[in-house]
């Protein structure tokens, strides 16, 4: 393995070989190539991840979702279903430390590329497998994608307006969870292998990924009997906690339900008795009185500039804030003084504005160092640089559709 370089991030050193495809294992990958992981994603030849197609906007013809997810990645054509393609994998295997795939339960093992067949070549790995409903169980062979995992690992119900069906987030919230899980248990089974120098499967289900999200859910119906149900905006009994109307026709989120800030918010309403009123002068009581507190809270905040009205709970120590769009968080000075988003050159966009890495470490940071590649633009440097092919070689395994 080659040697860490300073500012190459604290993974730097760990190389990982990524199968797959969309956005479950992939995103598992760009968090550990973000913090300095070698990652060698595996395409098929001429095809390639469909990410590279999906995304709404599509200037030129280009995924603006792919350079993205495939960040800090370099694409290596394989053909998986082939005997040749399927021995260069092992033999990339062989000096890696991590697999991560999301195919179907048995899939990696009819490639005779399983966990068993991996660990003889390389004791050391961790394989880690993202799917909807994990390695065993009556379900897992079953097609699981995010959108079935959100809705059984309960926060599909949850989401939305009480007088509407169960809504869901803007984003792939369960392929996204299930991989942050996925890259948790991976950097255990790292350190774990450092004590005893053994690999391991991690066994990443999205709807598990989704139900360890879900607090204390579970445990109020078993003892309880209560029901979370869809709440919109709120949380039942937490108040005040909302988005409140503005003079000039905006929203502001002002979170004011502990005791000593909800004292602080009602000094800066001019009102300061309320916190010693009955009827909101605890949690439970101002919970009771949610809606009507609410309301009032509306129709004092609908007489200001939302400008205004942050700087006034800034001063008074409320916390509140907008809900930011993207364009909102492209110009907010916080934003821009933490770096939170960075431009990266890319050939065939210029400069892609994107999420940084986060979370941030002070001594080893990880970084974002190219966008996503081009199909197979990594191939034979990894095949000759790696497992020291010779370029013949490799023209032959493309000429016969093996890379």
């Amino acid at each position: 393995m080659p040697a860490a370089q300073p500012g190459d991030g604290p993974l730097a050193g760990i190389r990982v070989v990524e199968m797959g495809s969309l956005l479950a294992g992939p995103f598992c990958g760009q968090l550990l190539g973000d913090l300095g992981a070698e990652v060698l994603k595996i395409e098929p030849p001429g095809v390639g991840d469909p990410m590279r197609q999906w995304g709404r906007e599509k200037p030129h013809g280009q995924s603006l979702w792919w350079p993205v997810v495939a960040r800090n990645k370099k694409s290596v054509t394989v053909n998986l279903r082939t005997p040749q393609g399927q021995d260069l994998v092992r033999r990339l295997v062989a000096t890696s430390d991590v697999v991560v795939e999301n195919f179907r339960p048995g899939t990696l093992e009819r490639w005779n590329l399983g966990y068993e067949a991996l660990a003889e070549v390389n004791p050391r790995l961790v394989l880690t497998r993202v799917t909807g409903f994990g390695q065993s169980g009556p379900y897992s062979p079953r097609a699981g994608y995010g959108s079935i995992g959100e809705a059984m690992g309960g926060i599909r119900y949850v989401t939305g307006d009480a007088d509407r069906p169960p809504s869901r987030a803007g984003i792939s919230l369960g392929d996204s969870l299930a991989a942050t899980y996925a890259c948790i248990g991976t950097l255990a089974a790292l350190t774990e292998r450092e004590r005893s120098g053994r690999g391991q499967v991690v066994d990443a289900a999205i709807y598990e990924a989704v139900l360890a999200m879900m607090e204390s859910l579970v445990t109020e119906w078993q003892v309880a009997g209560y029901q979370r149900e869809r709440t919109g905006a709120i949380l039942p009994n937490v108040a005040p906690s909302n988005v409140y109307p503005t003079k000039d026709g905006q929203t502001v989120l002002v979170a004011a339900n502990q005791d000593t800030v909800f004292r602080r918010l009602a000094a800066a309403m001019g009102e300061p008795e309320l916190a010693d009123d009955e009827r909101y002068a605890t949690h439970g009581a101002r919970g009771s009185a949610q809606e009507e507190l609410d309301e009032r809270i509306s129709r004092w905040s609908a007489g200001y500039l939302a400008d205004d009205l942050l700087a006034l709970l800034e001063e008074h120590g409320v916390p509140a804030g907008r809900t930011y769009r993207a364009q909102d968080m492209l110009r907010d000075p916080h934003f821009a003084a933490r770096g939170s988003i960075v431009r990266v050159p890319d050939k065939r966009f210029g400069e892609l504005a994107m999420q940084n890495v986060a979370p941030r470490l002070s001594r080893t940071p990880g970084s974002v160092r190219w966008t996503g590649p081009d199909l197979g633009e990594h191939t034979r440097a990894v095949l000759t640089g790696i497992l020291g092919l010779s370029d013949g070689e490799v023209d032959e395994l493309a000429a016969a559709g093996h890379v």
